[in-house]
């Protein structure tokens, strides 16, 4: 073979000549290699050139090309992966951090993904091999999605990322963006709800309290910002009533925010077994919207990237199924 007609794995095995050939094209595919400066993970792409610089990078995991997402669980799928942290879509129903070792969690599908104890559920990306590099990567909590909260969320994959992605956390400056499905109608197309809210003994329930009630209570009181924009207003039981679907973006994040201030403001989220009254006790002036879960989808989350200061990035999840289908009844008044 000329050199005209070598590959990239070609002109790698010619560098590092004590190198087993599936060795080199897993450094090839991790993202290890590098010509002329520019990472190339396609192991038989040409390399004409003979003057071409082939370097071999460090040995570290490098971007894991995800595409619109790797369905590695039921209601996991994976969005993005690299050495510092990794972005999943959680679907409902499933806790995204565990509280004991044996809990079935977001964060443990991945750690069992990473592993090699889980295979991805699509045929074309389970054929493929996850890079040698990430099979060290271990997951870490960086925030928290309520259990029957849908969409994106994050985790650092080294104690360095995390303490970053926290920090962006205290410092407000890592975006997120919900979608919520509410009964009633907003009295304004936008604006922000600012409150104090104090955790239940249980820290099961959060409750709204005066700012004077908050200053006695301490560091047990938590100031709690949301803002809010509605998307549209859908009229139901032939018009007496409305569910409206609301944009929210989290200034801060304390736990049930969005839903607790969104009931203390006459809006309680669709589903909502802890916060809406019409859930929890229906009556005969209260028709209950037949919905199994809070209505609520983290749709974006942007951050920094904890190893490329001053680069930001962005994902979005679209809604999961059984919100597009509740927005298909509301758009054609079947509720």
């Amino acid at each position: 073979m000329g050199t005209s007609d070598s590959t990239l794995l070609d002109w790698l095995l010619r560098k590092h000549p004590d190198t087993p050939k599936n060795r080199a094209k897993q450094w090839i595919l991790a993202g290890r290699v590098s010509v002329n400066g520019v990472v190339v993970r396609k192991p038989h792409q040409p390399v004409a050139d003979p003057g071409d610089i082939v370097e071999l990078q460090a040995r570290h995991a490098t971007t894991l090309a995800c595409g619109s997402g790797w369905q590695i669980h039921p209601r996991v799928s994976l969005l993005y992966l690299d050495s510092a942290l990794a972005i999943v879509n959680k679907g409902p129903g499933l806790i995204s951090v565990p509280a004991s070792d044996d809990d079935l969690s977001a964060l443990s599908i991945l750690a069992d993904f990473l592993a090699g104890d889980l295979k991805a559920r699509d045929r074309e990306v389970a054929r493929k091999s996850l890079p040698p590099a990430y099979r060290r990567l271990l997951p870490l909590p960086v925030h928290r999605l309520d259990q029957y909260t849908s969409g994106v969320f994050c985790m650092a994959t080294n104690p360095e990322a995390r303490h970053h992605l926290i920090e962006q956390l205290k410092a407000h400056t890592m975006k997120r963006e919900y979608v919520a499905f509410v009964e009633g109608r907003s009295s304004t197309r936008k604006g922000v709800w600012r409150q104090w809210l104090q955790l239940s003994r249980d820290e099961l329930r959060q409750h709204v309290i005066s700012e004077a009630q908050a200053r006695a209570a301490g560091s047990e009181a938590r100031e709690a910002i949301t803002h809010y924009e509605v998307i549209a207003e859908y009229p139901i039981a032939g018009g007496t009533r409305f569910v409206t679907k609301l944009r929210l973006r989290l200034e801060t994040g304390r736990k049930h925010q969005i839903r607790v201030q969104a009931a203390n403001a006459g809006l309680p989220l669709v589903g909502d077994r802890t916060y809406n009254p019409g859930v929890r006790a229906p009556d005969d002036t209260h028709t209950r919207i037949d919905f199994p879960r809070q209505a609520l989808h983290a749709e974006v989350l942007t951050l920094e990237h904890p190893d490329r200061p001053g680069t930001r990035m962005s994902w979005t999840a679209e809604l999961p199924k059984d919100l597009r289908q509740l927005e298909n009844d509301l758009r054609s008044a079947r509720l």
